[in-house]
């Protein structure tokens, strides 16, 4: 038996005959309190909440994995989405300027398939499209740094940092330094040395802050898995994920139904309870 959450998973589970059981409010509320207990920094969703406009969380992270004491961060966002007006966007889950204007870029990957170093790469070359203005020098483009955090050591070989910078081959083939700017880096999350890389990815695989080494993590990890207020914003946060995906699913059977044919526009809408201008819209998209 499924576990249904929304008007739009039941309507999935009835076109494929399963049996359900829905979920009232108060057990969707204590699913989502075991949820935010469970949270590590590891899990991107909390780690959005949690280095949300917290300078000296970002700077405690970049000078360990860096190991650049004196990195002082001006300014960090989550959630900051990239454009490409011809291709695909990105949605960064964090992004960090210092005060030389180094970009910092930083992912965590639970999933080895999301740390491809072409993803690497590509999020590389986003950066550098977003912050470089019409008419500057190449010579003056920002020194940026891409930083995936992964919970398995993707290349497997013991080490705590991976880095990634490009060469040119010199005379009888010697490997030099392009000094082109953007730097790539990996972080083992399944490292556990006693030094400050491995404290802290304990910190980011750990879900009680009681437990965690830097102050700097755990204030944030205790204010929302603790205290009411933060545990407020997680269930909001959650809920509206929720939304979201009922929506997702909304559009799936949507398509479905205009690829069928059979049904108008206006009834497509009413079934999906989507607005009409947006069954319009996904139909419109779907015969272009």
């Amino acid at each position: 038996m499924g576990v249904i959450k929304t008007k739009e998973e039941m309507k999935l589970a009835e076109e494929k005959n399963e049996a359900v059981e829905i979920l009232t409010e108060e057990q969707l509320h204590e699913q989502d309190l075991q949820r935010i207990k469970d949270f590590r920094l590891m899990d991107d969703d909390f780690m959005n909440a949690c280095f949300a406009d917290n300078i000296p969380a970002t700077e405690l992270m970049l000078r360990i994995i860096l190991g650049k004491a004196d990195l002082l961060v001006n300014s960090v966002e989550t959630q900051k989405t990239l454009k490409n007006l011809f291709g695909r966007s990105l949605r960064l889950d964090i992004k960090a300027i210092d005060r030389l204007k180094k970009v910092y870029n930083v992912e965590v990957q639970r999933d080895n398939s999301g740390a491809d170093p072409k993803r690497a790469r590509y999020h590389g070359s986003l950066l550098d499209a977003n912050v470089v203005e019409p008419g500057e020098q190449f010579e003056n483009i920002n020194e940026t740094y891409v930083i995936f955090i992964t919970e398995k050591d993707y290349f497997e070989q013991g080490k705590p940092i991976y880095e990634a910078d490009r060469y040119y081959r010199g005379k009888r083939n010697k490997l030099i330094l392009l000094n082109d700017g953007l730097h790539i880096v990996y972080v083992n999350g399944a490292y556990k040395g006693k030094n400050d890389i491995g404290k802290l990815m304990h910190d980011f695989l750990c879900s009680e802050p009681d437990d965690m080494f830097f102050k700097e993590l755990a204030d944030r990890a205790r204010y929302f898995k603790k205290d009411e207020g933060g545990v407020k914003k997680m269930c909001k946060m959650l809920e509206d994920m929720r939304n979201e995906e009922a929506i997702r699913n909304s559009k799936k059977i949507a398509l479905r139904m205009i690829a069928d044919g059979k049904l108008s526009i206006e009834m497509i809408a009413q079934y999906t309870e989507l607005p009409v201008e947006e069954v319009r819209k996904l139909a419109g998209e779907k015969s272009a």
